[in-house]
């Protein structure tokens, strides 16, 4: 199977996967990464899934099924891959969901690959070893850094386009790179992490950063997926805002550290929790090399937060044993964009998402009574939602952060 199919790997967010696939695909996979989506993926997935069903579940499902139904794949020879978080929240249940739809469309056959570092379910033609690890987490890293510089960067373009065309041009280039493992030292990977910087730090120049800045956070899925918040990094920009949005090893490291609050808090699985703490530890060390970096080198740059800092920061309205969905990360990041000056934030999240109304919605009346002069703004994202009204409650939230 691994010498003849092909895996379709849905998209979440376009630079990371870009370069984890490639990892993947030096190790002998073909993988397919789908970035195309339009309206016929919403219809899809509505079609075969249940229109109550969390909204990110509808669009993986509709975007695979309609790569599925495009006639570009051979319906005998391809596979799915699709991720298991293994939390309580319903990501855990969306290879089930996607499994029954395949059946409803009649292609019960196509195999569904799950993608998760908890042992839920295992297939014996795609393994994750640890060297492969261990070049993901330095694809994560540099597209968190590319994401990072590329958002403070486009509202200040001189040419529309000229950030885009820079991060396409890094984007190949690490693509190329980390199909192979040398290119993955970590001297060679803190050279690149230099030359990514001063390339962003030529193309801003002398200007000055002096537009609104809006912070995103939310649902992993509807935060960073276009198809998922109606392309809201771009409606901001052309509201004349700058974009600032919490990194993906953020929500890593999130994860990671769940696996300590198990073992503090309820005595669950101590040697587990050994390798989360050497694991937390390390994540984080690397983290601080790129803050560091930037804060020393690059003072016009806005740094990543120090993700310990907002790990503690959440501790002043939510407990960390509050970890379904994103858990105690949402108020957490909210606290940290707001202790960076960042005011105006958008809590993205899909509509009905108990998780993140308990841990968005829920915790929003303590966060201001920290900070008076926080502005956030809750926006639900589904089916019936339309882009109009999302706009509207946005422009309204941009009204009074101007």
């Amino acid at each position: 199977m691994k010498r003849d199919y092909t895996i379709l790997v849905p998209n979440m967010l376009p630079i990371h996967f870009k370069l984890i696939c490639n990892v993947w695909r030096s190790n002998g996979y073909k993988i397919e990464f789908l970035d195309e989506f339009d309206r016929s993926t919403r219809e899809t997935g509505l079609k075969y899934v249940h229109n109550d069903t969390c909204y990110p579940a509808l669009l993986i499902i509709g975007q695979l099924l309609c790569a599925l139904q495009s006639g570009r794949y051979d319906k005998d020879k391809v596979a799915l891959l699709i991720t298991q978080t293994g939390g309580g929240c319903r990501a855990s249940n969306y290879i089930y969901l996607l499994r029954k739809a395949l059946k409803k469309a009649g292609l019960g056959h196509v195999p569904v690959i799950s993608l998760n570092f908890g042992g839920m379910e295992d297939h014996p033609g795609f393994r994750l070893t640890a060297p492969m690890i261990y070049r993901m987490m330095y694809c994560a890293f540099y597209g968190d850094l590319i994401m990072l510089l590329a958002n403070q960067c486009r509202p200040y373009d001189r040419h529309e386009g000229d950030t885009d065309k820079l991060v396409d041009r890094w984007v190949e280039r690490l693509s190329e790179e980390v199909m192979h493992p040398q290119n993955l030292r970590y001297g060679h990977v803190k050279k690149n992490y230099r030359r990514i910087i001063d390339d962003f730090a030529d193309l801003l120049g002398e200007k000055v950063r002096d537009k609104v800045k809006v912070g995103v956070v939310g649902e992993i899925y509807v935060k960073f997926s276009p198809m998922g918040n109606n392309n809201l990094e771009q409606f901001l920009r052309s509201e004349g805002v700058e974009t600032v949005m919490p990194g993906f090893v953020d929500f890593c490291m999130y994860c990671v550290y769940n696996g300590i609050a198990d073992y503090e808090l309820y005595g669950r699985q101590p040697g587990y929790a050994v390798l989360c703490r050497i694991a937390y530890r390390y994540l984080l060390k690397k983290q601080r090399y790129i803050r560091e970096l930037i804060l020393r080198d690059y003072p016009k740059f806005m740094p990543p937060a120090d993700f310990d800092r907002t790990r503690r920061r959440a501790m002043s309205v939510i407990g960390i044993g509050t970890k379904m969905g994103e858990g105690w990360l949402l108020p957490a990041e909210m606290l940290e964009l707001s202790d960076e000056g960042v005011k105006n934030i958008v809590c993205t999240q899909p509509f009905g998402c108990l998780p993140n109304h308990i841990v968005g919605k829920g915790v929003m009346k303590p966060i201001k009574e920290q900070n008076p002069d926080v502005n956030i703004i809750a926006v639900d994202y589904d089916p019936s939602a339309t882009a109009i009204n999302q706009e509207n409650r946005i422009k309204l939230m941009l009204s009074n952060a101007k």
